[in-house]
Protein backbone atom coordinates (compact mmCIF):
# COMPACT_ATOMS: atom_id res chain seq x y z
CA UNK A 1 0.00 0.00 0.00
CA UNK A 2 2.86 2.42 0.85
CA UNK A 3 4.23 1.41 -2.48
CA UNK A 4 1.42 2.87 -4.51
CA UNK A 5 0.89 5.59 -2.53
CA UNK A 6 4.59 6.64 -3.32
CA UNK A 7 3.39 5.71 -6.92
CA UNK A 8 0.56 7.61 -7.39
CA UNK A 9 2.05 11.00 -5.63
CA UNK A 10 4.87 10.40 -7.68
CA UNK A 11 2.52 10.61 -11.27
CA UNK A 12 0.77 13.20 -9.58
CA UNK A 13 3.58 15.08 -9.29
CA UNK A 14 4.89 14.60 -13.05
CA UNK A 15 1.50 15.26 -14.58
CA UNK A 16 1.22 18.54 -12.88
CA UNK A 17 4.77 19.43 -14.15
CA UNK A 18 4.38 17.78 -17.66
CA UNK A 19 1.13 20.23 -18.07
CA UNK A 20 3.79 23.53 -17.37
CA UNK A 21 6.12 22.07 -20.20
CA UNK A 22 4.81 23.43 -23.19
CA UNK A 23 4.32 27.39 -22.54
CA UNK A 24 8.32 26.75 -20.85
CA UNK A 25 9.68 25.77 -24.80
CA UNK A 26 6.87 27.79 -26.98
CA UNK A 27 6.53 30.74 -27.78
CA UNK A 28 2.89 32.64 -27.60
CA UNK A 29 1.73 31.45 -30.76
CA UNK A 30 2.66 27.68 -30.17
CA UNK A 31 5.82 27.48 -31.81
CA UNK A 32 8.93 25.63 -30.74
CA UNK A 33 11.48 28.74 -29.49
CA UNK A 34 14.58 26.37 -31.00
CA UNK A 35 15.05 28.07 -33.96
CA UNK A 36 18.25 26.12 -35.16
CA UNK A 37 21.96 25.68 -34.04
CA UNK A 38 24.71 28.29 -34.19
CA UNK A 39 28.54 28.68 -35.44
CA UNK A 40 31.15 30.72 -33.85
CA UNK A 41 30.37 33.19 -36.96
CA UNK A 42 26.97 33.25 -35.39
CA UNK A 43 25.34 31.66 -38.82
CA UNK A 44 22.39 29.86 -37.77
CA UNK A 45 21.19 27.09 -39.41
CA UNK A 46 17.78 25.83 -39.38
CA UNK A 47 17.31 21.95 -38.46
CA UNK A 48 15.61 19.28 -40.01
CA UNK A 49 12.30 17.96 -38.61
CA UNK A 50 13.47 14.66 -38.58
CA UNK A 51 12.14 12.99 -35.57
CA UNK A 52 15.26 11.65 -34.21
CA UNK A 53 16.39 14.89 -34.79
CA UNK A 54 13.43 16.79 -33.35
CA UNK A 55 13.05 13.98 -30.66
CA UNK A 56 17.01 14.68 -29.22
CA UNK A 57 17.03 18.08 -29.31
CA UNK A 58 13.63 18.28 -27.27
CA UNK A 59 15.58 16.11 -24.45
CA UNK A 60 18.10 18.45 -24.19
CA UNK A 61 15.79 21.49 -24.33
CA UNK A 62 13.77 20.12 -21.31
CA UNK A 63 16.18 17.97 -19.55
CA UNK A 64 17.02 21.55 -17.10
CA UNK A 65 13.82 21.44 -16.32
CA UNK A 66 13.66 17.98 -15.38
CA UNK A 67 16.52 18.39 -13.60
CA UNK A 68 15.10 21.11 -11.35
CA UNK A 69 11.43 19.11 -10.75
CA UNK A 70 13.46 16.19 -9.65
CA UNK A 71 15.13 18.56 -7.12
CA UNK A 72 12.21 19.97 -5.96
CA UNK A 73 10.43 16.84 -5.48
CA UNK A 74 13.31 14.83 -3.45
CA UNK A 75 14.29 13.03 -6.57
CA UNK A 76 18.14 12.70 -7.85
CA UNK A 77 18.25 11.70 -11.73
CA UNK A 78 20.50 8.96 -12.75
CA UNK A 79 21.21 8.81 -16.70
CA UNK A 80 21.33 5.37 -18.73
CA UNK A 81 24.83 5.05 -18.94
CA UNK A 82 24.67 3.60 -22.63
CA UNK A 83 22.58 4.81 -25.68
CA UNK A 84 20.32 1.63 -25.70
CA UNK A 85 19.91 1.34 -22.43
CA UNK A 86 16.50 1.64 -20.65
CA UNK A 87 15.08 4.25 -19.14
CA UNK A 88 16.32 7.40 -20.55
CA UNK A 89 16.13 8.70 -16.74
CA UNK A 90 16.13 6.95 -13.35
CA UNK A 91 14.60 9.19 -10.61
CA UNK A 92 15.73 7.78 -7.41
CA UNK A 93 14.43 9.07 -4.19
CA UNK A 94 17.08 11.27 -1.90
CA UNK A 95 15.57 9.36 1.32
CA UNK A 96 15.63 5.86 -0.05
CA UNK A 97 17.51 4.90 -2.40
CA UNK A 98 15.04 1.98 -2.66
CA UNK A 99 12.65 3.86 -4.44
CA UNK A 100 13.13 4.14 -8.04
CA UNK A 101 10.76 4.99 -10.84
CA UNK A 102 11.76 4.60 -15.01
CA UNK A 103 10.86 7.75 -17.11
CA UNK A 104 11.34 7.32 -21.20
CA UNK A 105 11.38 10.26 -23.07
CA UNK A 106 8.57 9.53 -26.24
CA UNK A 107 7.85 12.16 -28.68
CA UNK A 108 5.96 11.78 -32.05
CA UNK A 109 3.98 13.76 -34.61
CA UNK A 110 0.11 13.91 -35.68
CA UNK A 111 -0.73 12.30 -38.85
CA UNK A 112 -3.50 14.37 -38.47
CA UNK A 113 -6.46 15.48 -35.72
CA UNK A 114 -7.16 12.36 -34.32
CA UNK A 115 -3.81 10.22 -34.83
CA UNK A 116 -0.16 10.42 -34.08
CA UNK A 117 2.87 8.35 -35.79
CA UNK A 118 2.95 6.33 -32.54
CA UNK A 119 6.91 4.78 -30.76
CA UNK A 120 7.95 2.62 -29.03
CA UNK A 121 7.32 1.61 -25.22
CA UNK A 122 11.10 0.01 -24.61
CA UNK A 123 11.89 -3.88 -25.33
CA UNK A 124 10.27 -6.86 -23.92
CA UNK A 125 13.49 -8.95 -24.44
CA UNK A 126 15.91 -10.16 -21.83
CA UNK A 127 15.21 -6.87 -18.91
CA UNK A 128 11.58 -7.14 -19.34
CA UNK A 129 11.18 -11.10 -19.01
CA UNK A 130 14.08 -11.92 -15.97
CA UNK A 131 12.95 -9.02 -14.10
CA UNK A 132 16.53 -9.22 -12.11
CA UNK A 133 18.77 -8.72 -15.58
CA UNK A 134 21.13 -5.90 -15.62
CA UNK A 135 21.76 -6.53 -19.33
CA UNK A 136 20.75 -3.14 -21.43
CA UNK A 137 18.85 -1.20 -18.27
CA UNK A 138 20.17 0.75 -15.83
CA UNK A 139 18.78 -1.28 -12.68
CA UNK A 140 16.44 -4.57 -12.59
CA UNK A 141 13.01 -3.93 -14.51
CA UNK A 142 12.25 -5.54 -10.77
CA UNK A 143 13.64 -2.60 -8.82
CA UNK A 144 11.41 0.42 -10.13
CA UNK A 145 8.24 1.07 -8.61
CA UNK A 146 6.81 2.09 -11.83
CA UNK A 147 7.33 2.97 -15.86
CA UNK A 148 6.20 5.81 -17.41
CA UNK A 149 6.60 7.55 -20.44
CA UNK A 150 6.82 11.64 -20.22
CA UNK A 151 5.14 11.64 -24.20
CA UNK A 152 5.17 14.51 -26.42
CA UNK A 153 3.44 14.75 -29.83
CA UNK A 154 3.83 17.72 -32.07
CA UNK A 155 2.89 19.04 -35.22
CA UNK A 156 5.58 19.36 -38.07
CA UNK A 157 6.30 22.01 -40.29
CA UNK A 158 7.73 21.83 -43.58
CA UNK A 159 11.18 24.18 -43.53
CA UNK A 160 13.56 25.50 -45.89
CA UNK A 161 17.17 23.90 -44.64
CA UNK A 162 19.19 25.30 -46.80
CA UNK A 163 18.75 28.27 -45.66
CA UNK A 164 21.35 30.06 -43.75
CA UNK A 165 20.65 33.10 -40.74
CA UNK A 166 22.03 35.86 -38.79
CA UNK A 167 21.05 36.56 -35.51
CA UNK A 168 19.05 39.40 -36.06
CA UNK A 169 16.90 37.53 -38.66
CA UNK A 170 15.96 35.52 -35.25
CA UNK A 171 12.44 36.29 -35.88
CA UNK A 172 12.44 35.33 -39.69
CA UNK A 173 13.48 31.57 -38.64
CA UNK A 174 10.49 29.29 -38.97
CA UNK A 175 9.91 26.72 -36.07
CA UNK A 176 10.16 22.95 -37.26
CA UNK A 177 7.74 22.12 -34.86
CA UNK A 178 4.59 23.73 -33.17
CA UNK A 179 1.87 22.79 -30.88
CA UNK A 180 3.88 20.76 -28.74
CA UNK A 181 1.89 19.01 -26.09
CA UNK A 182 3.19 17.05 -23.25
CA UNK A 183 1.35 14.42 -20.96
CA UNK A 184 2.81 11.56 -18.60
CA UNK A 185 1.77 7.80 -18.04
CA UNK A 186 2.49 4.77 -17.44
CA UNK A 187 3.77 2.62 -20.02
CA UNK A 188 1.41 0.40 -19.84
CA UNK A 189 -1.46 2.19 -19.96
CA UNK A 190 -0.59 2.77 -23.50
CA UNK A 191 0.69 0.35 -24.78
CA UNK A 192 -0.43 -1.56 -28.06
CA UNK A 193 -0.60 -5.68 -28.43
CA UNK A 194 1.61 -5.13 -31.30
CA UNK A 195 5.46 -5.19 -31.70
CA UNK A 196 6.72 -1.61 -32.17
CA UNK A 197 9.38 -2.43 -35.11
CA UNK A 198 10.23 -4.85 -37.35
CA UNK A 199 13.33 -6.84 -36.28
CA UNK A 200 13.81 -5.94 -32.74
CA UNK A 201 11.38 -6.79 -29.48
CA UNK A 202 10.05 -3.87 -28.50
CA UNK A 203 6.67 -2.79 -27.60
CA UNK A 204 4.11 -0.47 -29.88
CA UNK A 205 2.09 2.33 -28.67
CA UNK A 206 -1.48 3.17 -29.21
CA UNK A 207 -2.09 5.74 -32.43
CA UNK A 208 -5.24 7.43 -31.50
CA UNK A 209 -3.63 10.74 -29.76
CA UNK A 210 -7.39 11.15 -27.52
CA UNK A 211 -6.71 7.52 -26.22
CA UNK A 212 -2.99 8.27 -25.68
CA UNK A 213 -3.67 11.05 -23.48
CA UNK A 214 -6.43 9.54 -21.53
CA UNK A 215 -4.37 5.99 -20.90
CA UNK A 216 -6.80 4.09 -22.78
CA UNK A 217 -4.31 1.09 -24.11
CA UNK A 218 -5.55 -1.66 -25.51
CA UNK A 219 -4.52 -3.48 -21.78
CA UNK A 220 -6.49 -0.59 -19.68
CA UNK A 221 -9.71 -3.22 -18.63
CA UNK A 222 -7.31 -5.95 -17.69
CA UNK A 223 -4.19 -4.35 -16.23
CA UNK A 224 -1.01 -4.16 -15.63
CA UNK A 225 -0.13 -8.13 -14.92
CA UNK A 226 -1.65 -8.97 -18.18
CA UNK A 227 0.21 -6.08 -20.38
CA UNK A 228 3.22 -8.27 -18.54
CA UNK A 229 1.96 -11.68 -19.23
CA UNK A 230 1.48 -11.03 -22.34
CA UNK A 231 4.18 -9.12 -23.53
CA UNK A 232 6.59 -11.56 -21.59
CA UNK A 233 5.15 -14.44 -24.14
CA UNK A 234 4.85 -11.98 -27.01
CA UNK A 235 4.97 -15.02 -30.72
CA UNK A 236 6.28 -17.54 -27.99
CA UNK A 237 2.97 -19.38 -27.23
CA UNK A 238 1.88 -22.14 -29.98
CA UNK A 239 -1.71 -22.57 -30.70
CA UNK A 240 -3.80 -24.44 -33.89
CA UNK A 241 -6.14 -22.66 -35.89
CA UNK A 242 -9.46 -23.61 -37.15
CA UNK A 243 -8.01 -25.46 -40.01
CA UNK A 244 -5.60 -27.68 -38.05
CA UNK A 245 -2.78 -25.39 -38.53
CA UNK A 246 -0.63 -23.86 -35.78
CA UNK A 247 0.95 -20.07 -35.01
CA UNK A 248 2.27 -18.03 -32.65
CA UNK A 249 0.35 -15.83 -30.47
CA UNK A 250 0.54 -11.74 -31.46
CA UNK A 251 -2.47 -10.82 -30.50
CA UNK A 252 -4.41 -9.64 -27.22
CA UNK A 253 -7.83 -11.23 -27.94
CA UNK A 254 -5.86 -15.04 -28.89
CA UNK A 255 -4.04 -14.65 -25.70
CA UNK A 256 -6.99 -14.08 -23.45
CA UNK A 257 -8.91 -16.70 -25.28
CA UNK A 258 -5.81 -19.07 -24.53
CA UNK A 259 -5.69 -18.10 -20.79
CA UNK A 260 -9.15 -18.09 -20.05
CA UNK A 261 -9.35 -14.65 -19.57
CA UNK A 262 -13.24 -12.59 -20.29
CA UNK A 263 -12.49 -10.16 -23.19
Amino acid sequence: MKKLKIKNEFEQKFTEFAKTLSKQICDKMNNWTVKGFIDIHKNIYSISNDTKIVSKILEIHIFPLISKFADEIGYKIVLAEHQNYYPDISFVSKIDEKIKFAVDFKSTYRKNDNKCNGFTLGSHGEYFQNRTSNKNIQFPYSEYAGHFCLGIIYTRVNTDETKIFKINELSNITSVIKDVDFFFVEKWKIASDISGSGNTANIGSITVIEDILKGNGVFKTHGEKVFDDYWMNYGKITIQTPDGKTKKITKLNEFLRYKGINQ
